[in-house]
């Protein structure tokens, strides 16, 4: 499940030190997906980011993600830089210079497709990962 996402270029975030580091050292736009075993992880979250990544001309600059329920603390650090949403997972946050710009929720994912989410998040690269004139 981890897996699935690393291999297309996510940072595995594992530590709260290491959620901190990427959060205060990262540069331009992060996109970084709270993981998760759930079956909407499984069959619309982690699909639809891949796709969305692998079809946008457009893309963050860089990539992470913490899992929920097998890295605690790296999750629950992130969440922090999530506020003031509540804790939701899976779930896809989109940060620009550390300041987050935009979140998809759990309930966002919850009963949609892959291609809902890979559309979607197509559409919010091109808002705020544009380069700007």
């Amino acid at each position: 499940m981890k897996a699935e996402l690393t291999r297309v270029g996510f940072q595995d975030l594992t530590s709260a030190e290491e959620v901190d580091n990427f959060m205060q050292t990262t540069k331009g736009t992060a996109l970084v997906v709270i993981n998760s075993v759930c079956g909407c992880a499984a069959g619309a979250a982690r699909p639809g980011v891949t796709a969305a990544l692998s079809r946008s001309e457009i893309k963050p600059d860089h990539l992470a993600t913490v899992f929920a329920g097998a890295d605690v603390e790296a999750t629950a650090k992130m969440r922090e830089y999530t506020l003031p949403y509540p804790p939701s997972s899976p779930a896809v946050a989109l940060f620009k210079d550390g300041e987050l710009i935009h979140f998809v929720e759990r309930h966002h994912i919850e009963g949609r497709s892959a291609e809902m989410i890979a559309q979607h998040l197509q559409m919010a690269f091109e808002e705020f990962c544009a380069e700007e004139a």
